[in-house]
């Protein structure tokens, strides 16, 4: 991600690397300073900055969920799959324009893997998981924060019941 020294375009600095974990401190406007994992802090474009609850699980730690990531990664293909047949057919001048977008409305998938560690996104559930290989759980989620759930009320009567 392209990063600044202050919040103006003319000072770039280094860009920040990716999946670099970043603490927002500050906004101005669309710029965001943040604090990096490794003690650096820039500014960067605040609107590419996306909020996850936690870091995820440590390799080999405890889930919170156990889900089996293959389903996610069957939607994952078949949806790539079909988004490169619509790009094939879009090359080969058997669609127009209108034709792909008409094609390609609604599709959405989302995928990052590094190493054994993968980040997929759920679309059904709107949300994103980690996945060591074996069991995936929430990451983060589109919703956004709710209050927390309050203890029903009691109401007593005068009479005690």
């Amino acid at each position: 991600m392209p990063a600044w020294e202050t919040p103006d375009p003319a000072r770039p600095t280094v860009a920040l690397g990716p999946l670099l974990p970043v603490q927002l401190v500050e906004r101005r406007g669309d710029w965001g300073h943040v604090l990096c994992a490794n003690g650096w802090s820039a500014w960067v474009d605040g609107r590419c900055l996306v909020a996850v609850p936690h870091d995820p699980p440590l390799p080999g730690g405890p889930l919170t969920r156990g889900d089996d990531p293959r389903p996610l990664l069957a939607h994952a293909e078949q949806t790539l799959a079909h988004y490169r047949a619509a790009v094939g057919e879009l090359a080969a001048g058997a669609l127009d324009g209108e034709a792909f977008r008409s094609r390609t409305q609604g599709l959405r998938i989302g995928i990052v893997v590094d190493g054994e560690h993968v980040w997929l996104y759920d679309v059904e559930n709107a949300r994103w998981v980690y996945a060591d290989g074996a069991r995936a759980s929430t990451f983060a989620t589109d919703d956004a924060p709710r209050a927390a759930d309050r203890a029903p009320t009691q109401v007593v009567t005068p009479d005690g019941t």
